[in-house]
């Protein structure tokens, strides 16, 4: 689920005020006490062509300055006093990542360092409350395995007629319904309130909405959550589609570097940001 298109906070400048058009920014923004129109903004009108392709703008007192020429086959330059590129510009201009309230982005590196920290919480809540079902699981698991592997060697073919143990199935259904409620109670609560779990907390990351600061809340919370886990639910049928999925989750967090927005970040409308480093208290005493 997507923010529905409107005026909101842009988030690079809370002062203003600019369109969300359901994907991204639209046009330019207004002051955030402004009464914004009542749909999108009017479209811009055509830029102007000019004789440069791009060209610094003379400064008072500077005397006008010879052209900024772009290196051949490079990015043009563009930034404070630069005009506007001709129409048709044939290089792709970089964008900056977006700061929501101001607040940089959290880098990969961090969200990875986060997840792994959960990662392993989970799998110690899910060896204390879980492990009797596991190893129930593993108790039927193993032997059945063992004796397809022992009838392929023999025989060359795949035993696909081999009856599976009926208990086997039940207990990885029971194991898969508990690790999700775990999953669930660790992380949709948290974000929900704070934003951050443990994990987030350790690398000093934080989930945040697109449109304010305020809270997640737990509907939020559990729509951001969901993406990445009920895929855990194919477990039971079809274990590599859950890892597909999940690749699938995080490889827009690498495509997206100007929001870094993960399928689960989109899903709720939040983004993943930086929080500031706190602040070294001097121990020596003063003199």
């Amino acid at each position: 689920m997507t923010i529905s298109p409107g005026w909101y906070k842009d988030p690079a400048d809370p002062s203003t005020q600019r369109y969300w058009d359901g994907e991204g920014w639209l046009g330019a923004s207004l002051p955030a006490d402004a009464t914004p129109p009542d749909g999108p903004p009017a479209a811009p009108p055509p830029p102007v062509p000019v004789d440069q392709p791009v060209h610094k703008v003379s400064e008072p007192g500077n005397g006008s300055a010879p052209p900024v020429l772009p290196p051949a086959g490079g990015t043009p330059p563009v930034g404070p006093g630069m005009q506007p590129l001709p129409p048709g510009w044939p290089h792709p201009v970089p964008q900056p990542p977006v700061r929501p309230h101001g607040m940089p982005l959290a880098t990969p590196g961090a969200r990875l360092v986060a997840r792994i920290v959960d990662t392993i919480a989970l799998v110690l809540l899910n060896v204390v409350v879980n492990g009797w079902f596991i190893y129930l699981f593993l108790r039927e698991y193993i032997p059945f395995t063992q004796a397809i592997t022992d009838k392929w060697m023999e025989t060359g073919e795949l035993p696909l007629d081999m009856e599976r143990p009926a208990q086997m199935d039940a207990l990885l259904l029971v194991i898969i319904l508990i690790a999700l409620a775990l999953w669930f109670a660790y992380e949709v609560p948290a974000t929900a309130h704070t934003g951050q779990t443990l994990g987030k907390r350790l690398a000093r990351i934080k989930v945040v909405r697109a449109e304010n600061l305020d809270p997640l809340g737990v509907g939020r919370a559990w729509r951001r959550w969901s993406p990445l886990a009920m895929p855990l639910l194919l477990l039971s049928c079809c274990g590599p589609c859950f890892v597909i999925l999940q690749f699938v989750d995080v490889i827009f967090l690498l495509i997206d570097r100007r929001q870094r927005m993960a399928w689960h970040d989109r899903s709720a409308g939040t983004y993943v940001v930086r929080l500031p480093d706190p602040v070294r208290t001097d121990k020596r005493s003063a003199s």
